[in-house]
């Protein structure tokens, strides 16, 4: 009797532990098939040495990583052509760039990722900026063209009016960056701003795994790009919509005759203004994407916390801004205004109208000369 209890007793350990066996073998698996973060590489960088006499390199499991969709729908092509890009993407690292020429976060990208094509395109990087617009006038070639001159982007940008580029790649911010090495795996993914030494890293390691796999001459480590990244305010007023498209659901338009769909609208001067919205005077007219000035002159209010103000504007005006109810002091003035608060508009694009060192909480008003004056947006820092 005691030798049966102590063989059923040796039996049920056995389970227990094969058990216990598989499931961390479940567990293991599991973790395995996890989706690569915006850290890191999964992969150890290859030793930098000439491909003649590297190590073999470690095989790494690709299964997990998804490759990096066809790029479509594409309304033109600005430094490249439809076939020059398709040749120029095979066997290259690949930095694909989302981003759109008047949104503040992505200019503030371009400096590191124009740098990084200098740096890296001759050892086998490839930076493809999907321009896919927030606004109209984004789709423009002319305009986008503009704005690939005034940054300096050499490498191919492709405009992706419909966001067709951008659904294939399951997108819904500006901006982000997916790098995909040589064999078209995506191995790295950012959105927004900052990360640069980490996307740098990134970029290095797969440009050494690609050398070793291609069989080439592997560069020394380079230094990473150095130059001083914005720092936005933890605490700071949220973008602000004109378009009534783009403001909805959210409580940003402080003046009480509120949006009008496609209307003109006279708005009144605010009996009060509070903080995070903004107040219009004149006759407006309210459109999905901006509001347009209909009368020859109008006002725009608004009490924000910031360090940073810029708005996004289309058609020529004068504007006059102060703060606080004196003309912007040398202490806050942004890079486009003038003497006096004025700021000359002309060309749909983004202007800075406050830049200082700290965030702090004034009251800005612009004063609009100018009939057919769009406003599209506020952005802050």
């Amino acid at each position: 009797m005691m030798k049966s209890e102590i063989k059923t007793a040796i039996v049920l350990v056995v389970v227990i532990g094969a058990a216990i066996a598989g499931i961390q073998g479940v567990l293991v698996s599991l973790d395995d098939a996890a989706p690569a973060t915006d850290a890191a590489l999964t992969a150890a960088p290859p030793t930098e040495t000439s491909a003649s006499d590297s190590p073999a390199q470690p095989k790494i499991d690709k299964s997990r990583f998804k490759t990096a969709p066809e790029i479509v729908g594409i309304f033109e092509y600005i430094n490249t052509t439809p076939d020059g890009l398709e040749e120029a993407i095979k066997d290259k690292v690949v930095l694909y760039d989302i981003w759109t020429y008047s949104c503040i976060n992505c200019i503030r990208t371009l400096p590191y990722i124009t740098a990084w094509d200098d740096k890296y395109a001759d050892e086998g990087l490839l930076i493809v900026g999907v321009h896919s617009p927030e606004f109209e006038f984004e789709k423009n070639p002319d305009n986008v063209r503009m704005a690939v001159e005034k940054y300096g982007i050499k490498y191919p940008v492709v405009m992706d009016n419909e966001m067709d580029t951008w659904k294939a790649f399951e997108n819904r911010y500006w901006p982000r960056k997916y790098v995909a090495d040589h064999e078209g795996y995506i191995r790295y993914d950012k959105i927004g701003e900052g990360g640069y030494d980490d996307t740098e890293r990134v970029i290095q390691n797969l440009l050494r795994e690609r050398a070793a796999s291609l069989g080439l001459q592997t560069a020394a480590a380079e230094p990473l790009v150095d130059i001083k990244s914005f720092e936005h305010t933890l605490v700071r007023t949220p973008e602000l919509y004109f378009g009534y498209q783009f403001a909805f659901g959210r409580n940003q338009l402080g003046s009480e005759e509120g949006f009008k769909p496609e209307s003109i609208v006279e708005y009144g001067e605010p009996k009060s203004i509070d903080l995070d919205k903004f107040y219009m005077t004149g006759e407006w007219k309210n459109r999905s994407d901006s509001m347009e000035l209909v009368s020859d002159t109008g006002r725009i209010q608004l009490y924000y916390n910031a360090k940073e103000v810029n708005i996004v504007t289309e058609n020529a005006a004068e504007l006059k801004v102060t703060i606080d109810g004196k003309p912007v002091p040398a202490d806050l003035a942004g890079s486009d205004i003038m003497p006096g608060g004025l700021v000359s508009v002309s060309g749909p694009d983004l202007y800075n109208l406050v830049s200082a060192d700290s965030a702090s909480t004034h009251l800005m008003q612009i004063d609009v000369s100018g009939q057919g004056f769009q406003i599209f947006t506020f952005t802050f820092g």
